[in-house]
């Protein structure tokens, strides 16, 4: 029988995106994070490190020379098995990088791209170390991550429960000093008005959990008060036919940009030194 797995906006699953206005645009978010992988990872050997329900790997995979997909989940993993099969393809679960290396030989990825997962990662060092111990000299890796200026009031804490930190752009610059050189960020926007969908939820919930996410309240604290927010705004999926957002707005609208400026997601593009060293920290 085949797996399956509840939606939640951490594990986006395809037959789901279609139920809500929200949903259908974070959706759009991640196909256009994987479109704009596709000429980093062509002809090459490649990990998607979180790679959820594998959805995003399916679609990178005729583009690769061969893409593993990772995730701690054994029942996404489960999923993404059951649900996309490619000769060039396959997905493993692994334990938490904090715990345990990546089960793979060292320089053995061209390439390895790792959206929305920084922000759920205790130990940055350990996943960033294992990225580089795995890539080959001169391999790339393209990481998304939202951008925590458009998201949150300076030093609150993540409204998303299963995030622990969230970045800005200095933020992920600074991290990536150690282990990676040429490093490129880039903002997420696009059309003015789609963007705006976004922006006006994410500053509604900076708003309504800021009790529970002030700088420096508990961890159980926020995990209490996050919880029972999210026991209200629980919604089924929507079982109507008429879903007027498939009109309104398309991956078209989404723009990956060279800019400085917040955006609702963070993508960085870095490169593996030659060297085995990242670009020397300043203090």
């Amino acid at each position: 029988m085949p797996s399956r797995i509840e939606p939640t906006g951490e594990r986006v699953i395809e037959e789901h995106y279609l139920s809500s206005r929200q949903g259908y645009l974070i959706y759009l978010f991640h196909i256009v994070t994987y479109q704009f992988s596709i000429p980093h990872v062509s002809g090459r050997r490649v990990l998607d490190f979180g790679c959820g329900t594998g959805y995003g790997t399916a679609m990178l995979a005729p583009h690769c020379d061969e893409i593993v997909g990772i995730d701690i989940s054994n029942d996404a993993i489960s999923y993404a098995r059951d649900h996309h099969s490619l000769p060039n393809l396959r997905f493993d679960t692994i334990g938490p990088i904090e715990k345990s290396p990546l089960p793979f030989e060292s320089e053995s990825f061209d390439a390895v791209v790792s959206f929305q997962v920084i922000e759920h990662v205790p130990d940055v060092q350990a996943y960033l170390s294992e990225i580089r111990r795995v890539l080959r000299p001169g391999g790339c890796l393209v990481l998304a991550t939202p951008d925590r200026t458009t998201r949150l009031f300076r030093g609150q804490q993540p409204w998303n429960r299963f995030h622990l930190t969230e970045y800005d752009t200095d933020q992920i610059e600074y991290l990536f000093q150690d282990h990676f050189s040429d490093v490129e960020l880039l903002s997420m926007g696009g059309r003015e008005d789609v963007i705006a969908k976004e922006l006006r939820r994410t500053h509604t919930l900076k708003w309504i959990t800021l009790p529970f996410t002030f700088p420096g309240a508990p961890e159980s604290w926020r995990q209490l008060g996050l919880g029972l927010l999210g026991m209200f705004r629980s919604r089924p999926v929507s079982e109507v036919n008429d879903r007027p957002w498939l009109e309104e707005m398309s991956e078209d609208d989404i723009a990956i940009e060279k800019s400085r400026g917040p955006g609702v997601n963070i993508i960085a593009v870095a490169i593996r030194p030659h060297n085995g060293r990242g670009l020397p920290r300043v203090s």
